[in-house]
């Protein structure tokens, strides 16, 4: 944009209008304006019906987390209740330009970075607006702890979760309670595989959203019984096709011997327990972080 189209942007003027994108993981984009009528630019369709009120957005300076929030009604046609509620919006992304309306390309991006909380009353939903600076507020460092910080499969851990047995297609075959399933064609692994794994949904009204596993065990008739942290919060029904993905405690011991990866184990197996600011006379040596024993 030249010099005469940006001050254009930040004066007096009654063209320009505020436009919204979102654009959730799974790469849907939404476009919603202030103004009365649709625009368009960067391949993105920016509608006017969306009831979000953009023109109440306000700022915040410095590294905390931006004093922005999104307001607005739900609508079957853009951002679903539905869709709140099973998280397919969380950390969406978020795009928001100045825009001088009889010519969309006079342009300024004024806001860029993610969604964070969303709460909803009743028919009204409000979205807190995350900036850029958000990420210098996280801790950074590495602790030394006895188990591994690394995720399975990320580029710490190593582990190829494309091999045989991490990661097994099944179908869900019975749902109990919301946070209990299960699921058939699991394959053959034994009781505690995917414990600290996760099961993704790939197909049916749920498809893309996934949650942790806190449990598993084998069960009569080939079938697998799953228990969740917290239940996939969607329309999953019987018959709907899932992946487990096989799950690590991050012990020294599962990273040896499940995995073959100690090689790559992250963790400090052998530092001391809180307990051993506390030594006493006993009759064993052991100090692993567990009780202490006389």
């Amino acid at each position: 944009m030249t010099a005469e189209g940006h001050a254009h942007l930040q004066g007096p003027t009654t063209t320009v209008v505020r436009c919204l994108a979102l654009t959730r993981r799974d790469g849907l984009t939404l476009g919603f304006t202030d103004h009365d009528r649709a625009l368009s630019f960067e391949g993105i369709a920016f509608r006017p019906e969306s009831g979000t009120a953009l023109s109440a957005l306000a700022f915040g300076t410095g590294l905390a987390v931006d004093n922005a929030e999104a307001m607005g009604a739900l609508s079957d046609a853009a951002i679903t209740e539905a869709d709140i509620r099973a998280g397919r919006w969380d950390g969406a992304e978020v795009r928001l330009w100045a825009v001088d309306w009889p010519e969309p390309e006079r342009r300024v991006l004024r806001f860029r970075g993610t969604l964070g909380e969303i709460t909803r009353q009743g028919a009204a939903f409000t979205a807190e607006l995350r900036g850029l600076a958000e990420a210098l507020n996280r801790p950074q460092g590495r602790l030394y702890q006895a188990r591994c910080p690394a995720v399975l499969g990320d580029a710490a851990c190593g582990v190829d979760l494309a091999a045989p047995g991490l990661r097994v297609a099944a179908t869900v075959a019975g749902l109990e309670g919301g946070r209990q399933m299960l699921v058939s064609g699991a394959g053959t692994a034994g009781t505690g595989w995917f414990a600290e794994g996760l099961v993704q949904v790939t197909g049916g009204a749920a498809a893309g959203l996934m949650a942790a596993i806190r449990s598993d065990r084998v069960e009569d008739g080939g079938l697998r019984r799953v228990e969740l942290w917290q239940g996939v919060d969607a329309a999953l029904v019987a018959g709907d096709p899932v992946t487990l993905v096989a799950g690590c405690d991050r012990r020294a011991e599962t990273c040896r011997e499940k995995f073959g990866n100690i090689l790559n184990f992250r963790g400090f197996p052998h530092v001391p327990g809180e307990d051993w600011l506390l030594t006493v006379p006993a009759r064993t040596a052991r100090r692993d972080g567990g009780a202490l024993r006389q």
